[in-house]
């Protein structure tokens, strides 16, 4: 009788981790199908359709035939909102040089979408962690970005995120962009 209760119990205790195991395999599922859709809502439909998808562990959670690269909210920003994007290879290779502090000289016009925003960073400060009095901190509403290989070609265009347009982001670096603002900024939180 006991040999049959311990087979029993043991059956069960199959049952449960095939069960378990189900259940955590279409949660992670869910959960990757969720970061590839944060991640195509940084481009435009037609970007989006043939993009590569990859997490921040350089993982690959969906192949792609097109030019663009996106990534979905980074998991430390996601509490705060999103800001998934989407990179072609000039900005991917600014991105290598902006995480490894290195050089950058763009070869190329690039372009980068943030359709679906962020949740802020310093317009003067590459590495700023967070807003100060003096860092000009912008959360910005949906934009695209822009490289260009000549940044002589920048002299003139305005650094100040505020002007209602097109604005210069981290002026005065290796990493300086063109911000084009295509939507309007959340509103300031109180």
């Amino acid at each position: 009788m006991a040999r049959r209760i311990l087979m029993w119990l043991a059956l069960a205790a199959v049952g449960v981790a095939l069960i378990l195991g189900a259940h955590a395999s279409q949660a992670a599922k869910s959960d990757k199908e969720a970061l590839i859709k944060d991640a195509l809502s940084a481009a435009p439909p037609d970007v989006a359709k043939t993009a590569k998808v990859i997490d921040w562990d350089g993982k690959v959670l969906k192949e792609g035939s097109g030019a663009y690269t996106c990534y979905p909210t980074p998991a430390q920003a996601r509490s705060k909102g999103k800001e998934p994007m989407c990179l072609d290879k000039t900005w991917l290779a600014w991105a290598d040089a902006w995480v490894n502090k290195k050089p950058f000289k763009a070869g190329q016009v690039g372009i980068g979408y943030m359709l679906a925003g962020d949740t802020g960073s310093s317009n003067i400060d590459p590495y700023a962690e967070g807003p100060t009095n003096t860092n000009q901190w912008v959360v910005e509403g949906p934009h695209t970005m822009v490289i260009v290989p000549d940044v002589s070609q920048l002299e003139g265009l305005s650094a100040d995120p505020n002007n209602g347009g097109a604005y210069l982001m981290w002026k005065g670096t290796p990493y300086v962009h063109i911000m084009v603002p295509v939507g309007k900024r959340p509103a300031a939180k109180k």
